[in-house]
């Protein structure tokens, strides 16, 4: 085929799409015929003098030498400095020829789609009280811990979770459109690789965090007079956070993820115990009969003596973390002997403090440490309710062995609780007593047998078949035969010497078989050697013991990896929503407070301004900095709105099945989200609710609809806020007691009506940033959101088990890490497009204008 007909085809089998943006194209194809061009006539100047003419200037080659024209070296053998001998090398024949073989743009230029990136996450695991001599003195070793950790997937993608429908189906089941188009891929070309780095820490460490529980623990019951060994305790969970943080800081780890996994021995004086912040409801009883105490509380502005302060020293366990697969570090005694003392002398005097007081001082004692605590939640919940004197709005929070911390830090406790929460009936993914690894139940079941008894057993055996050897009904043989050695993980070097002279026993026996012998004496030989064949040395009386051991320490590891596994999923790298979340310079709140009736000032409204702020303001990065509109509208003034809002409320017969059993209809009143952001949205349009940075590119407007009712309303039949593509809705009630279809330990969890700022938070990062409750995940087999309720802990917006609304630094992160990704990802895509766009032009259709412009470009500049 000629060169002309080849590039005729070439036109032929362009793109639909080429073909229709073929005059937008002409200007590419000028521009990249002259770059072309260019790079062509500089890749064939390299080769030559800039000036074949002018004999006399110096050569570009010999001044790269410091040689000079008329070198004996440099003869007209060696090098030229004409111009068209130096053509005659073809390098801009060769440049033509590649550009036409490969057969479009992009594989010239070597160009491929970009498939994945990677960004580094560090990750220490850190064991507490698996040195020996924690529970059931369970020991860890760092070969077991890396063949079951190098199985666990070190590289997740980044994923998102389509649009969830309602949460409570009729089979409670979450329900995705999986037919939904999507701005960004579910499953991200941005990938987490994590570096796994296990501590495991010494004795003193694990009899810190002992000494910790038992100082710190209280009776969950105060009114119960049963006996300490049956009691259920509670360990201060504000107090506990010091110990964590201080140990964190320490070392100097924080600056990763790190998620302590405790295994402390059991006291026998507190059987079962878990954490909790706050008072239990036994205490919020009390408290609530007490009006002495509630008047002391009130009056008193010290905090007691007995919060726990330590001193912060470091002492960094390493300069920099192995940014390994899999890296494994003891942490001896001597490198945290500093942060052991003083922890100690920290516990020894609250331990004192509290010696000898009863329980009013000691619910007085802690009540002042709420209020005067870092904990907003709990400083303006108290102080509220004390002042109205009724208590109401003050609700036990959960007991655990879970915890999501503030800082960089979260632990799960194996010898604690175990408990059990999540939705009260139905529901996937629910917390249960065997969702965690349990040491007692495992480990603690199969004694392991020691290497100095097993052998002192062994040597026990031996004597006693020496004993009876005389005895005619036992032969030598029988002398192996007591079965002692099989089932050792560490081979005794007694069992490998028998097994050896085994051997050569048994050939001493196999060459009696062809020999001339006595016929009696033959026979002999022969039941012996017959007897060894059917016989194992490395049988074990124990071997099932063994073997159960075994399994149960496998299994034990196989779950704890997999709980570790959860950890990352659902706490360092969680989904996050479906959508594109930019980072902004500003963020813009626009609270429309929306009551019944008029109001003239927020002052008078059932809401703590100041709360909703500082809460919001948690949300963003240091660099982002939040402007709050606050605004008032009355329903009874405003005409558009209050259609907005009458048409958006809705009831719906909602069956509800208690935790004891019992069933009840209720009927609830709702707005229905979609119709309600559909009618706001045409008030929006008119201008009515737009604010004044709602065209600024450098600032994102949240508008927040905080409507205030009387009676019991929620949004979605489900929910107190919820986050929409372009506002969040927020209902207040004034029910302080309202029963959820959640649990844990066997007690419907309460929400309080009065102050959804904990779900209005969870709604705004949601909008922001694409967060979702740390209960959900996308799910690869699925191919939708799963469940698992392990780690909804923690005093944070995202978690069922606290009332609690502080944003910890896992959060935060994750924050940022949307809007970096969000940028990669939309960045890839464009990069991908232009390679896709690439590999459509065909590099035949220019070769024809190659040949003739680049001689000509050539002839005009002197070439």
């Amino acid at each position: 085929m000629k060169m002309r007909d080849r590039c005729l085809h070439c036109r032929n089998r362009r793109s639909p799409a080429f073909s229709a943006a073929s005059s937008a194209m002409t200007s590419c194809r000028f521009l990249l015929f002259f770059c072309s061009a260019i790079l062509l006539s500089a890749a064939t100047s390299s080769y030559g003098s800039r000036d074949g003419t002018q004999k006399s200037g110096k050569s570009s080659v010999f001044s790269l030498f410091n040689l000079k024209e008329k070198s004996r070296f440099w003869s007209e053998a060696v090098i030229r400095s004409d111009f068209d001998d130096l053509a005659s090398s073809n390098p801009a024949k060769m440049g033509l020829i590649n550009y036409t073989k490969a057969g479009n743009i992009a594989n010239y230029l070597m160009l491929q789609e970009v498939d994945a990136m990677y960004l580094p996450v560090p990750v220490n695991f850190i064991f507490v009280g698996f040195e020996g001599k924690g529970n059931r003195d369970f020991k860890l070793n760092p070969d077991e811990l890396e063949r079951w950790f190098t199985k666990i997937d070190h590289i997740f993608e980044h994923t998102r979770v389509p649009q969830i429908g309602e949460v409570l189906t009729p089979f409670y089941k979450i329900s995705v459109d999986k037919g939904q188009r999507h701005h960004l891929p579910i499953i991200s070309h941005i990938n987490y690789n994590f570096s796994v780095h296990a501590i495991e820490m010494g004795e003193k460490v694990t009899s810190i965090f002992e000494h910790a529980i038992n100082v710190l623990a209280r009776k969950d019951d105060i009114s119960s007079n049963s006996d300490e060994k049956d009691a259920l305790w509670q360990v201060d969970m504000d107090m506990m956070d010091v110990i964590f943080t201080s140990l964190v800081e320490y070392l100097e780890l924080d600056s990763a993820y790190n998620i302590f996994v405790l295994n402390p021995k059991h006291d026998l004086k507190r059987a079962k115990y878990g954490y909790r912040r706050g008072l239990s409801e036994s205490e919020i009883d009390f408290l609530k009969k007490d009006k002495n105490l509630q008047t002391k509380i009130l009056e008193s502005g010290n905090v007691p003596e007995s919060v726990l302060a330590l001193e912060k020293i470091k002492r960094p366990l390493y300069e920099k973390h192995p940014m390994a697969k899999f890296a494994w570090t003891v942490a001896e005694d001597a490198d945290t002997a500093e942060w052991y003392n003083n922890c100690l002398d920290a516990l020894n005097n609250v331990e004192k403090l509290n010696q000898g007081k009863d329980t009013s001082e000691i619910i007085l004692n802690k009540a002042l440490q709420l209020m005067k605590g870092k904990n907003k939640y709990m400083k303006l919940l108290l102080e509220k309710e004390l002042k109205a004197g009724d208590l109401a709005g003050v609700q036990p929070e959960c007991l655990t062995d879970t915890w999501i911390g503030k800082d960089r830090w979260a632990f799960i406790d194996l010898s604690a609780g175990p408990f059990a929460w999540g939705p009260a009936v139905g529901g996937e993914g629910v917390r249960t007593d065997l969702s965690l690894p349990n040491v007692e139940k495992t480990i603690g079941a199969v004694t392991e047998i020691s290497e100095d008894e097993a052998e002192d057993r062994l040597q026990e055996a031996i004597q006693e078949k020496f004993a009876i050897f005389g005895d005619k009904d036992h032969q030598a043989v029988d002398l192996f035969a007591f079965k002692h050695c099989k089932g050792r993980r560490v081979k005794l070097a007694l069992c490998e010497e028998l097994d050896e002279r085994m051997r050569d026993l048994k050939n001493e026996l196999q060459s009696l078989e062809g020999e001339e012998n006595d016929e009696s004496h033959k026979k002999k030989a022969m039941e012996a050697l017959k007897r060894m064949e059917n016989w194992n040395l490395f049988t074990d009386t124990q071997e099932q013991d063994f073997q159960n051991y075994t399994v149960a320490r496998d299994t034990f590891l196989a779950h704890l990896g997999s709980t570790l596994w959860g950890s990352m999923r659902h706490i360092i790298s969680p989904s996050i929503a479906d959508g594109a979340f930019h980072h902004y310079e500003k963020i813009s709140f626009q609270l429309f407070f929306i009551t019944q009736e008029k109001v003239r000032t927020i002052k008078q409204l059932p809401v703590d301004l100041k709360a909703i702020m500082d809460g919001l303001s948690s949300l963003l990065l240091p660099s982002q900095k939040p402007i709050f509109s606050p605004n008032l509208l009355s329903l009874s003034e405003d005409p558009a709105l209050a259609m907005a809002f009458s048409v958006g409320r809705r009831a719906a017969a909602v069956p509800l099945l208690l935790v004891n059993g019992t069933y009840r209809k209720t009927i609830r009143t709702y707005l229905d989200s979609s119709i309600l952001q559909y009618q706001l949205q045409k008030l929006n349009d008119h201008g009515s609710l737009k604010g004044a940075h709602a065209h600024t590119r450098s600032t994102l407007e949240v508008p927040i609809f905080w409507f205030i009712h009387g009676e019991p309303l929620l949004v979605d039949k489900h929910y107190q806020a919820k986050a929409l593509s372009d506002m969040i809705v927020v209902v207040q009630s004034e029910q302080s007691s309202w029963e959820s279809h959640l649990q844990c330990n066997g007690q419907s969890l309460l929400w309080d009506l009065r102050r959804p700022i904990k779900a209005a938070l969870a709604a705004v990062s949601e909008h922001l940033a694409g967060l979702l409750p740390l209960h959900l995940v996308y799910s690869h087999a699925h191919e939708t959101a799963i469940e698992d309720w392990i780690w909804s802990a923690g005093c944070n917006p995202f978690s069922i088990t606290s009332q609690g609304w502080d944003i910890s630094q896992f959060h935060l992160d994750t924050i940022a890490r949307s809007y970096i990704i969000t940028t990669l990802e939309e960045s890839l895509q464009l990069v991908n497009s232009a390679i896709r766009s690439l590999l459509m032009e065909r590099t035949c259709i220019l070769l024809p204008l190659f040949t003739a412009s680049v001689s000509k470009f050539c002839f005009m500049c002197g070439f």
